[in-house]
């Protein structure tokens, strides 16, 4: 059975100048849950902060707000984790870094997908540029998430 871990986002107030978000559009970020031990293999998979950033990076260009951070691991397509929010209303579509992390996320994309078309909900893929890990990047990933009882979960 897959994992998952939700984290409410709180939307933070626009710099002088900017425009504020459109509210009315609200995102639920998709990032992977993938192991520590895949750090070497795989960073950008292995660190959800970053996944997180390129979403709300991408929902802030076009004027939405990320209200949640899904973090799962080889969830199956109607997993409650990741529907309980579109149901209630509360978010309005998925976003995820890319298809890889979106492969690791859920156990079958096509499923979820089809799931997605089913319900009317959109799924977007950010598509950004991925970080190029240097080891002191990888180290502190490394640092953030083999120290949670220093209060860091990770994302």
């Amino acid at each position: 059975m897959g994992e998952a871990r939700t984290h409410s986002t709180e939307a933070a107030a626009p710099a002088p100048g900017e425009a504020a978000p459109r509210r009315d559009v609200r995102v639920a970020v998709i990032a992977s849950l993938t192991p520590l031990e895949e750090l070497d293999r795989d960073p950008f998979l292995v660190d959800t902060r970053s996944q997180h950033a390129m979403c709300a990076r991408w929902a802030a260009d076009k004027g939405y707000v990320v209200i949640r951070q899904l973090v799962v691991h080889s969830l199956p397509h109607d997993h409650r984790a990741l529907w309980t929010d579109i149901d209630a209303g509360h978010v309005d579509f998925f976003v995820t870094a890319n298809e890889r992390v979106l492969h690791r996320a859920v156990r079958s994309v096509a499923d979820f997908f089809a799931e997605c078309e089913r319900r009317g909900v959109r799924l977007e893929t950010a598509g950004l540029d991925e970080p190029v890990y240097s080891a002191t990047m990888k180290a502190e990933v490394h640092r953030r998430l083999s120290m949670p009882t220093a209060g860091y979960d990770g994302c």
